[in-house]
Order: C-alpha cells, then sequence, then structure tokens
C-alpha cells in the first residue's frame, strides 16, 4: 500500500531527510537545523494561516456588517457567532483533531491508505455529533435566557442561528477534510479554496445585505453558503485524483474500529472545546453585568479581534500536530522535540509582534465593527487586557498542538478543565463582581488565573516529556490500527 504515483510522496520525505541529514552531520550548526526545520514548519503554517484567517474573515465580515445594522443586531450577531457557533464549533473542531494524530502518525510511518479511512471514520463520527448537538440551535433562545442574557438579544440571536444550522453541518465534513490535507503537506489547495470562499462570502454579503437589504437574516444566510463551497471544493480536490495514495474510495473499514475512534475524538474534542468554550464563558458572564448591551458590544469586538489574530496560533497549532505526529510516526523523537521548540519560539515572536499593535491602535481598530464612541471608547479600556490573551494565546495553542502531535489529549482535557474551570472562572466571578470591576474584572481573572496557568503547565510537560518513548508509543499505534483495518478486510 506503499506504493503510488511516483512524486506523490517525495515532498516529505525529501524535508525530512534534509533534517535528518542536520542531525547526522556533524558540522551542521543550530542555526542549519532551525532553517530546515522552519521550512518544513512554514510548508504547513503559512497555507494554513492563509486559510484560517480567510475562514474567519468571513465572520468578521458578518459581524461587521451586523454591527452597521445597529447596536442591537451587534449584539445578537455576536452572541449567535460566539456562543452558539463557537461552542458548536469548538467541540467539532476538537473532534477533528484526532486526525492530526492518526493521520499525521499514518503519514510518517508511510501507511498511506489509512489516512482515507481515518477521514471517513471522523465524517461518522462527527456527523453523529451534529445531529445531537442540533437542539443548541434549535432552542438557543431560551437556552440564552436562562443563562441571563437580555431579552430583546436572546430573541434575536435564536432568530439567528436556527439560520446557521446548514453552517452546523459543514463542521463535519470541513474539519476531517482540512485535518487529512494538512497532515500530507496539501496546505495549498486548503488555501486556495479559502480564498474562493471568501471571494464568493464578500459578493453575497454585498447583495444580500446592503442591495437586497434582507437585514440580519441575510448577513447569517451567506456564512453557511460560503462554508459549504469550502466543503465542496476540499472533497472534489480529493475525490478526483489530489491524493491517489491516500484516498482509495470509500470503504466499509470506515465503520471498524469506530468506538476507539469514538474515544479519541472525545478526548479530543474535550480537550479543544474547554480551551474554545472558556471565552465563551467570558461573554455568558458580561451579559449578566449592568448595562449589558454595550459591555458586550464592546467585548465581542475585542474577541472577535483576538479571534481573528487568534488564526495564527491555530495555524502553529496544526503546523506544530503534523511535525511532532510526523516525526514521532517516523521514530524520530528528536524531530519532534526541535519541531516542538522552533514551533513555540516562532509563534511567540508574532504574538509579540500583534500585542504590541493592539497597543499601539488602541483607541482605533474598534472602528472596524461600531461608529457608536460608547462602544469605541469601552473597547479602547479593554484594549490592554486583548494584548495580553493575544500574547498568551500565541503560545499556548501550540502546546496543545504538540499534544494533538503526540496523543497526550486525554490528560490536557483534565489540565485545561482543572485551570479553565476550576480557576479562571471563579477568579472571573470574584474579579468581577466581588471587587466590582466589571468586565475587566471578569477578563483579567480568566486570563491570569485560567490561561496563564495553563500555559506554565503544558511548558512544564513538554519540557520533561521523553521524546524517544513516545516515538516507540507512536510506533506501536500505528502499527495496531493497521493490522485492525487489515484483519477486517481479510475477514469480509
Amino acid at each position: 500500500m506503499n506504493g503510488g504515483k511516483e512524486g506523490e510522496v517525495p515532498l516529505l520525505e525529501k524535508l525530512h531527510s534534509d533534517l535528518e541529514a542536520t542531525y547526522t552531520n556533524k558540522e551542521e550548526g543550530v542555526a542549519d537545523r532551525v532553517w530546515v526545520e522552519s521550512k518544513k514548519l512554514w510548508h504547513i503554517v503559512g497555507p494554513a494561516i492563509f486559510s484560517r484567517v480567510v475562514s474567519y474573515t468571513m465572520f468578521v465580515i458578518t459581524q461587521a456588517f451586523a454591527g452597521h445594522l445597529g447596536d442591537l443586531e451587534l449584539a445578537a450577531m455576536s452572541i449567535a457567532n460566539n456562543v452558539i457557533v463557537g461552542l458548536d464549533f469548538g467541540l467539532l473542531l476538537g473532534m477533528a483533531s484526532a486526525l492530526e494524530t492518526l493521520c499525521g502518525q499514518a503519514y510518517g510511518a508511510k501507511k498511506y491508505h489509512m489516512l482515507g479511512i481515518y477521514m471517513q471514520r471522523s465524517w461518522i463520527v462527527l456527523t453523529g455529533c451534529c445531529v445531537l448537538l442540533l437542539p443548541l440551535y434549535l432552542y438557543s433562545c431560551p437556552l440564552l435566557k436562562l443563562m441571563g442574557q437580555p431579552r430583546d438579544v436572546a430573541e434575536l440571536s435564536g432568530v439567528v442561528t436556527r439560520w446557521m444550522i446548514p453552517l452546523h453541518f459543514s463542521f463535519a465534513f470541513q474539519f476531517p477534510l482540512q485535518r487529512f490535507l494538512q497532515s500530507q503537506l496539501k496546505n495549498g489547495i486548503i488555501a486556495w479554496v479559502a480564498l474562493l470562499a471568501l471571494l464568493v462570502h464578500i459578493f453575497n454579503s454585498w447583495l444580500f445585505v446592503s442591495h437586497f437589504k434582507f437585514g440580519l437574516i441575510g448577513t447569517a444566510a451567506t456564512v453557511n453558503f460560503s462554508w459549504w463551497v469550502i466543503v465542496l471544493g476540499l472533497f472534489l480536490y480529493t475525490v478526483l485524483g489530489g491524493c491517489p495514495l491516500t484516498w482509495q474510495g470509500f470503504s466499509m473499514d470506515a465503520f471498524s474500529g469506530l468506538w476507539d475512534f469514538v474515544k479519541l475524538s472525545a478526548s479530543s474534542g474535550v480537550m479543544l472545546c474547554l480551551e474554545n468554550w472558556y471565552y465563551r464563558m467570558l461573554i455568558l458572564m458580561t451579559g449578566n453585568l449592568s448595562n449589558a448591551k454595550i459591555a458586550l458590544d464592546a467585548l465581542s469586538i475585542c474577541m472577535t479581534v483576538n479571534g481573528w489574530e487568534l488564526m495564527i496560533p491555530f495555524a502553529f497549532f496544526a503546523g506544530a500536530g503534523v511535525r511532532v505526529a510526523n516525526e514521532l510516526g517516523a521514530g524520530n523523537g528528536k524531530g519532534a522535540k526541535f519541531a516542538t521548540i522552533v514551533a513555540v519560539a516562532t509563534s511567540g515572536v508574532i504574538g509579540l509582534f500583534f500585542m504590541a499593535l493592539i497597543i499601539i491602535l488602541h483607541d482605533k481598530f474598534a472602528f472596524i465593527f461600531s461608529n457608536s464612541e460608547v462602544v469605541v471608547e469601552a473597547v479602547n479600556k479593554l484594549s490592554i487586557l486583548l494584548a495580553f490573551t493575544i500574547l498568551l494565546n500565541s503560545v499556548q495553542p501550540v502546546l496543545s498542538g504538540v499534544a494533538v502531535g503526540s496523543g497526550w489529549q486525554s490528560s490536557v482535557a483534565y489540565i485545561n478543565l482543572g485551570c479553565y474551570y476550576l480557576i479562571g472562572v471563579p477568579l472571573g466571578f470574584l474579579m468581577g463582581w466581588g471587587f466590582n470591576q466589571g468586565v475587566m474584572g471578569i477578563w483579567a481573572g480568566m486570563i491570569f488565573g485560567g490561561t496563564a496557568i495553563q500555559t506554565v503547565i503544558l511548558c512544564i510537560i513538554t519540557i520533561r516529556c521523553d521524546w524517544d518513548k513516545e516515538a516507540q508509543k507512536a510506533s506501536m499505534h500505528v502499527k495496531k490500527w493497521a493490522e485492525t483495518v487489515e484483519e477486517t478486510t481479510a475477514a469480509s
């Protein structure tokens, strides 16, 4: 199964051999190793940044159109995007991240036929999860009211989220397709399809909101269409010959070993969604403050900017996960360790740059989303917290990517639960209400009580890791899954 069309695999093997040469050639210095590893990392991260920023920009455009319809519309779209879709997005993205472990390690071990089977399993599991999560969209209005959100905001948000159900089901197919392709270093096609979807989204937003005046419903409908453009583009590329080694058609093998796959997907989902939901909690807590509408608008603008910039660390999350998984699957523990160091350092430097940018533009960037002087001033007050959040988030997701590439999802899920919800959220409540610091207190407590502590713990775990032992475990894991498929195929 390792054969295939000539020229299909050499990119990964060439990059891998370049790095191996730096370990065997004593004359190679650290700078040479960093350069080779950086080329491998940016081959994944560069297109990943572009595609993720483009995809998130579609949400930003949608929110900007909503913001210029009015403060109530901005608050409703912010709740729909950042809470309802955000809760759903975080869980499904996390579950799909199991493919970064499995596909990355299988590709590093040259078990290419397993990637297509893994992706089909992920489609099955995530589609089932989408059905189970459907009530979140159907009953979002009473749920938001129960959480203490203003009545008018909750009701309008409920209308918007029902229009976003097609978006909800697109996640089940798009996320596995992206991880399937990026594990093979086929990130270019992901970027091109994302660009096409962005152009479609900009045109549709103008057509339905500005031209036909469909209002807030029009903004929600455009997101559905654009995200399904991405799904269709990636799917057609995959099945029409773009991946001859790793896609060999639909297979009944996708239904074998589903329970083990569900368990790994669930632990991946819990790990990532606990991180993703954390800042959704911040928005929900803010909705219970006095003058909640202005506070929500200001915070949602900051969260949108943070989410926009977070696409860069998320690209490093993907890059670190793929690089670590590839090296561990190939039995190269030293390569996995070095890939971790380069990914964390590079993302950290980029985080410092954007932190400085937010501090410089603290009183200006809010005008992208709102013309309200009151909202702009509220955003200005929150900008310093936004800057520190961006800095911390430039490191933490990369370490989570290393955890995914290494298969540590279950352990990290417990760490996230303890740091975020047993320390961060209570500290946010204490700062916000106990010390009467409002949204600034809630946010500061959650940043320094949860995110900072979690980042320190992940750093300690990564530093103390025995990478050679992890490489042995990865090789055994890939062999086990491949043997299961081969046994099932032989029996049928």
